[in-house]
């Protein structure tokens, strides 16, 4: 096969990943290279399962295939596979090499670690490692602290500990929570539907990353929703990680997890991340990549007042009262369930025409009349009939009649009568439309149809010797409630929030009504909500106060007195947050697991020693068969520490405690595969419940 005929065949060939070709069909190189040099998977199975491109650019030894990357990129360089060669013909841009930057196609967030898992784990907000040292001055061994090193696994060198690392966990320390029963350690089974997916609403202890992926095969492509709050890397939240590269240690952390969360979502399905100015345009460009034509809004949410310490700096740059919610879809989703409209609280003076003899429920039948896709010439008989015996009246006079003079009585008053208080608005096109009718009917206030099938609302008497006369109707109920648009600034996110659901968190405690939001808008009763950074379990609670399903993960270990300690009080019908506005009684139930820890069994053998010789003992098996802290020096321990004096006169519980501190609690969990493996020692319902949980009766 010649060249050109070969170039056709292999334009051909990778034409089946449509990742590869931008809109106007030609081939995106540089991301092309990318995948080259990342050894993407698709990518190098299509060259790989046909037989021409597979003789030219592998070579096999033994029975491995190995791909010729330099020599395929070497093909694409000479051979010009995008077809630019008159691209450049009368073409203004900024260029970059030979080629002009807006043909590269793609934006591609580079970034040290990129083709790295970051396991991420941590117990506690500080995420910091802790070490051992003796001091002098107080006779003891001083615990000392060091923001943890974190282990970054390779995806192409470390295939094999990625595999085992990603592998579903043993899940135990089972516990349902319901009103009826409160709380029950004996759990019989999962509720499932008919199509066997799991309808328990679920808290989950344990690294985010490694939950995920043990829950994936049980709700992948079943979730609606995906709220999550991450770490804002500033520096003063919970994203302590001590590397030169802080911002592709965050983005490295955050990445493994958006990919794993995307293989949740329906198709139908969308994602709300909230962040900061620290990360948001990185992060916008990192969920471009994952999120392909994804992208929807970047909302801008008020969260804090200008006053305070914030304002101290006021007069060297502006203070920051924002955050950012960056909102993506999956593939289908088109349009919101349900508008969350805000009241704005400042009365429009236009709205000044008070109607008589109208209901509000004759105001509601003209309301769904007015949401139906395609009108009738009975809807506009039936609207007709309705204003028949309606009569407008000047809104002050009708105040005055009331014999209200208090200020704030008369704003409520106005607010409560809404739907039957009008204002006009000028409109040639209505008024031309109108003196067309043949017959108009005699009341103050009539409905007619546009030849668009529009249906209006206008006053009868209006001047017809105007262009454009003040006609149209327009409710006041309509316009004192605002569509939130991008910039959400109607939310309360001060005051009586850090007590919302009977807990507190110190920072970064979202309001119920800014996850009432996007659920709202977004989902349906009995849909799935995933948070898999609850913090004080906000969306878990929002979500089940609204019916809705919901998943729950947390590593920190205020896990169990915050997300399941607040789900409780909603259970209890906790009457915070939004319940009013729901109508919230209480009712549910969840089930709280945990991932399994091997180093939980550590902990408790060092726990029942009963003297030092005993620890020593233990030493060897920690060493040899747990997971200790990479951080401690650990052989200087053994030969060293444990032999000095100083060391040897602490008490048995000094003692214990610095032996506990060389396991390193944030990786050590048992792979679902070892369940049987004695030495784990999972209960029978732990290894029942787990094997349940796994079975996946779809």
């Amino acid at each position: 096969m010649n060249e050109i005929k070969f170039k056709e065949k292999l334009i051909e060939i990778l034409k089946s990943d449509d990742r590869l070709f931008n809109k106007d069909g030609e081939l995106r190189q540089n991301l092309t290279k990318d995948f080259v040099d990342s050894y993407d998977t698709n990518f190098i199975s299509i060259l790989l399962n046909n037989e021409i491109t597979k003789e030219k650019f592998f070579v096999k030894v033994g029975e491995v295939y190995v791909f010729k990357k330099n020599e395929f990129k070497f093909f694409l360089d000479e051979n010009k596979l995008d077809n630019s060669y008159t691209q450049y013909e009368n073409r203004i841009g900024l260029k970059y090499g030979s080629k002009l930057l807006k043909d590269y196609g793609d934006v591609v967030l580079n970034f040290p670690y990129k083709d790295c898992v970051l396991q991420g784990g941590q117990t506690t907000d500080e995420g910091l490692d802790t070490f051992f040292e003796y001091s002098e001055n107080n006779n003891n061994y001083i615990e000392k602290q060091a923001k943890r090193k974190e282990i970054f696994y390779n995806q192409v060198l470390a295939r094999d500990e990625i595999d085992r690392l990603l592998e579903p966990k043993v899940l135990q320390n089972f516990e349902q929570y319901s009103k009826e029963n409160g709380l029950e350690k004996n759990i019989a089974d999962f509720r499932r539907d008919k199509n066997g997916t799991i309808k328990n609403n679920l808290i989950i202890k344990g690294n985010n990353l490694l939950a995920l992926h043990s829950i994936k095969k049980e709700f992948a492509g079943k979730v609606k929703l995906i709220y999550i709050d991450p770490p804002y890397n500033t520096g003063g939240d919970s994203f302590k990680y001590n590397d030169n590269f802080n911002h592709s240690t965050w983005l490295a952390f955050i990445k493994n997890r958006l990919e794993i969360a995307k293989e949740f979502l329906r198709e139908d399905g969308v994602i709300f991340v909230q962040c900061d100015d620290n990360e948001q345009a990185y992060l916008k460009i990192l969920m471009d990549e994952i999120f392909t034509n994804g992208f929807i809004n970047t909302i801008a949410v008020k969260m804090s007042e200008a006053s305070g310490v914030k304002m101290n700096h006021a007069n060297s740059r502006f203070p920051k009262i924002k955050e950012y919610l960056l909102f993506y879809k999956k593939n289908t989703f088109s349009h919101f369930n349900k508008i969350d409209k805000y009241k704005h609280p400042i009365w429009d003076k236009e709205n000044n025409i008070f109607l008589e003899n109208f209901s509000k429920e004759q105001r509601a039948k003209i309301e769904k009349i007015e949401k139906k896709e395609k009108y009738t010439d009975q809807d506009v008989k039936t609207v007709n009939n309705i204003f028949s015996k309606v009569k407008r009246k000047s809104l002050s006079k009708k105040i005055s009649e009331l014999n209200i003079t208090n200020c704030e009585e008369i704003e409520k008053w106005k607010f409560n009568n809404s739907y039957r208080i009008i204002k006009t608005a000028g409109s040639s096109s209505l008024s031309n439309l109108i003196k067309s009718l043949k017959k108009i009917t005699n009341q103050d206030i009539a409905s007619a149809l546009s030849k668009k099938n529009i249906l209006f609302f206008y006053i009868t008497d209006f001047n017809r010797n105007t262009k454009q006369p003040r006609l149209q109707v327009i409710f006041a109920d309509n316009n004192i409630y605002r569509h939130p648009c991008d910039f959400w600034q109607d939310i309360k996110t001060t005051g009586a929030v850090a007590d919302e659901g009977g807990v507190k968190l110190s920072g970064g405690k979202k309001p119920e009504k800014l996850l009432h939001r996007i659920i709202k808008m977004t989902t349906n009763k009995n849909d799935i909500v995933l948070d898999f950074f609850s913090g004080s379990g906000t969306s878990g609670a929002v979500a089940h106060k609204m019916s809705r399903q919901y998943i729950l993960i947390e590593q920190l270990n205020y896990i169990k007195n915050l997300p399941e300690a607040r789900l409780k009080n909603v259970i209890n019908g906790e009457q915070g947050g939004i319940s009013e506005e729901v109508g919230w009684k209480g009712g549910g139930s969840f089930i709280y697991f945990e991932l399994a820890q091997w180093n939980k069994q550590a902990q408790n053998k060092i726990s029942d020693c009963k003297n030092l010789k005993e620890l020593i003992k233990l030493f060897d098996e920690l060493y040899e068969k747990y997971f200790l802290n990479y951080n401690l020096k650990i052989r200087e321990f053994k030969e060293k520490v444990i032999k000095e004096k100083e060391f040897i006169n602490l008490s048995i519980e000094r003692q214990k405690q610095i032996f506990v501190k060389m396991l390193d609690l944030n990786q050590m969990y048992v792979n679902y595969n070892e369940i049987e493996d004695a030495k784990y020692n999972i209960t029978e319902n732990e290894i029942k419940l787990s094997k349940q949980f796994y079975s996946n009766k779809n």
